[in-house]
């Protein structure tokens, strides 16, 4: 491309001419070089006037010149620029600024392999407009945040007729930070102040910048900046200047005094990922194995920083095929040594980021390594690190601002996986997941206590049981509830690490813990846990322990539909109890026993069973259990048709309910037998009625199982709308663990 015509002699005609002899476009020799095409294209026709030093130099480098072409080069470079005013020449305040015909650009090449990111971009660009607008560009070490601004930049320079500027804070690197006046005497030159003239106090530099840009249309970009106070003094304040900032923090202080606008930068989804691996390794390697480059983007989580220095692993070798780095890279103990090349990588950025952080930040984050889930709470976090939910928290915000942990819902964070495999291989001392264990074994306790008030304890707590500084409380059912439902997945995690590290003690009471949430949701395939939790039981020598989980066994199995296999369970659930002469177990046993029996027709069994349940519970007086034992009896007598009893037994057993204003499971499934009987016995609307409550009792509680039941029965006799439509509900709510 050529932009007009070159100047007549002098340097842009020399430029002109070593350039066509090179074989160079402009676009070639800019971009090579550093530079903006229109500054080149300024320079060849003789518009500007003396580029400085470090431009002809680059440029003597891009186009290999012999030494004597580069020293000519520079000697009429030099010619044009402007001369240091004779000593003790008093300028008038203008012409501390030579006028230079060409606008200033010091940023750095485009990036190269730039790929996607349109949202963010838009972003960007959003946030630039308006007047004197601040953008924040904020995310993690590694996820491309000088790449995106300087792709936009590169592409934005229409908007800036007046020139551009950069500077590298280096608030995150090795080689430490330039100070105020470094920066602004590579920004005070850039807009014609020759260096003689530049102030000698930073005070004073800082505002004859923010003079000059004062009616220009300047973008200004500022690098990797630590805080809000290293940004501030180089705002330029011009109404039509863009200053757009990056950081690895969230500087919420730019944001109060300078109205910031963040633009937040996350990883690259799949697609975007392989592209940029493409771009590295050629389109046909991705082509020929596109499942293992999907499979790099995710080992790599997206991050642009680990992508690349996978990509240029292989492109060392060419002939490795991808699916082997992925295979590699699937081993988590040697991830982050295989995304370092030199001195850069994962690890090195992840580093860097931690050293600047308060002692007790740090080291959470290095006990946050030891959590065996994918999200922490406060008090999680705070068992971890062994201190208190409150310290915790003001740890894991600045963990939050440094990027390094993301809050995903109020009160809960993450890692992104690279992270947490850093934050797992520093030093956290022997006791952070057993700590963390027994949080979970101590919460676990509480919400039991809240979503099923007065049933019997679930164990005793371990010989070597770590007592957390502070555990949550639950003021009601509802919140025990939205806690088994958050905490789930994790407390799955943490059962499989309890095993894994042969915590055997800790093991099977954590699953335990979880009954009450198995009670609601009992179709969700929690057989393999309750096996985990049997097994280590019996590693353990529990007999308690090993009986309770063998019922909680035997009764899923029942509904998986596994008779035979519940009932060898049960049987051994029974005997256990029988030896220990604990009545409650036993009859606890027995009535999941009859459950079984029922199911295979044999409801005489089942009934004699039930009632055998009732006594040992009276014997033992524990009137919560009789009235669980109750609650099947009427159960079997309802399955028989036999309608009164079921009646007489039910109302019985609700007797029994001595907390007015509270609802378990047991007095909900009461409810719905009794309503079934009246049906049976003819009084359909109150049997209807008594349905409705038992529905709307499993509704307001989250026991969706004993809705669908409730309204399933209410649906036998009434077809009417509301009824369907909140059956529908209820059973949408139970599909994504079906």
């Amino acid at each position: 491309m050529g932009t007009g015509t070159p100047a007549a002699g002098g340097f842009g005609a020399l430029l002109h001419s070593l350039r066509q002899g090179a074989g160079l476009t402009q676009e070639e020799l800019a971009q090579a070089a550093g530079i903006s095409v229109r500054a080149l294209s300024y320079m060849e026709r003789g518009h500007s006037r003396g580029p400085q030093r470090r431009t002809v130099s680059a440029l003597a480098t891009t186009l290999r010149l012999s030494p004597q072409d580069a020293r000519e080069l520079e000697r009429l470079a030099s010619l044009g620029r402007p001369r240091r005013a004779p000593a003790k020449e008093v300028l008038p305040p203008v012409a501390v600024v030579d006028t230079v015909a060409g606008a200033p650009d010091l940023l750095p090449r485009a990036p190269r392999g730039f790929h996607g990111r349109a949202a963010e971009l838009a972003a960007v660009s959003r946030a630039a407009a308006g007047e004197a607008p601040v953008c924040l560009v904020i995310g993690p070490a590694g996820v491309g945040k000088t790449a995106l601004v300087l792709h936009w930049a590169h592409h934005s320079r229409a908007r800036f007729p007046d020139g551009q500027l950069y500077a590298d804070l280096r608030g995150f690197g090795d080689q430490g930070e330039p100070s105020l006046m470094e920066v602004l005497r590579e920004f005070l030159p850039a807009l014609g102040v020759a260096h003689g003239r530049i102030p000698q106090s930073a005070n004073g530099a800082a505002a004859l910048f923010r003079s000059l840009a004062a009616d220009r249309r300047l973008l200004v970009v500022l690098d990797n900046a630590r805080d809000s106070e290293q940004v501030r003094p180089l705002l330029p304040g011009g109404r039509r200047c863009v200053t757009v900032v990056t950081s690895r923090h969230r500087l919420p202080g730019l944001i109060v005094t300078d109205t910031a606008r963040p633009v937040a930068v996350d990883v690259l989804g799949p697609r975007e990922g392989t592209l940029l691996l493409a771009e590295v390794l050629g389109a046909e390697r991705v082509r020929a194995e596109p499942a293992a480059a999907r499979r790099l983007a995710e080992l790599c989580g997206g991050l642009p920083l680990a992508l690349r220095v996978a990509a240029a692993r292989l492109a060392q070798r060419p002939a490795w095929p991808l699916g082997a780095m992925a295979a590699e890279l699937s081993d988590e103990t040697r991830r982050l040594s295989l995304l370092e090349v030199e001195d850069t990588g994962v690890r090195a950025a992840l580093r860097v980021t931690l050293h600047q952080l308060p002692g007790p930040v740090s080291r959470l984050f290095a006990h946050l390594g030891r959590h065996p889930g994918t999200h922490v709470d406060r008090y999680a976090a705070a068992a971890l690190a062994d201190t208190d939910p409150v310290a915790a928290e003001a740890c894991l915000e600045r963990l939050a601002v440094a990027h390094l942990v993301t809050e995903t819902a109020p009160g809960r964070w993450t890692m992104h996986d690279l992270v947490r495999l850093y934050a797992r291989s520093l030093d956290a001392g022997p006791d952070a997941l057993k700590r963390v264990l027994d949080h979970y074994i101590a919460t676990g306790l509480a919400a039991v206590a809240a979503a099923e008030p007065g049933n019997e304890e679930c164990f005793p707590l371990p010989r070597d049981y770590l007592t957390p500084a502070a555990v949550r409380e639950f003021g009601d059912r509802s919140a025990a509830v939205a806690w088994y439902a958050a905490e789930r997945d994790d407390l799955t995690l943490a059962v499989a690490a309890a095993h894994a590290a042969a915590l055997h003690e800790r093991t099977w009471r954590i699953v335990l813990t979880l009954w009450p949430l198995i009670v609601w949701r009992v179709r969700d395939g929690w057989a393999p846990l309750l096996e985990t939790a049997l097994e280590a039981a019996r590693a353990d020598a529990d007999q308690h322990g090993e009986s309770r989980v063998l019922n909680v066994l035997g009764w899923i199995l029942i509904e998986e539909g596994r008779i035979p296999q519940a009932l060898t369970h049960l049987e051994a659930a029974r005997a256990l109890a029988s030896r220990a002469d604990d009545a409650v177990a036993e009859a606890n046993a027995l009535l999941v026993v009859a459950m079984a029996q029922a199911a295979l027709g044999r409801l005489d069994e089942a009934a004699q069973g039930c009632e055998r349940a009732v006594r040992l519970a009276r014997q033992a007086g524990d009137r919560t259990v009789e009235k669980l034992a109750l609650q099947h009896l009427a159960r079997h007598w309802a399955d028989a048709g036999r309608w009164r009893r079921a009646l007489d037994t039910a109302t019985q057993a609700l007797a029994l309910h001595d907390r007015p204003g509270t609802t378990d499971i047991p007095h909900t499934l009461l409810l719905m037998v009794k309503g079934e009987a009246l049906l049976g016995l003819g009084n359909e609307i109150e049997g209807i009625r008594q349905l409705d409550l038992a529905a709307r009792e499993a509704e307001s509680s989250g026991y969706d199982d004993g809705a669908v039941r409730a309204l399933g029965a209410l649906l036998r006799v009434s077809a009417d709308a509301g009824f369907q439509a909140r059956y529908d509900a209820a059973l949408a709510r139970l599909s994504p663990r079906v």
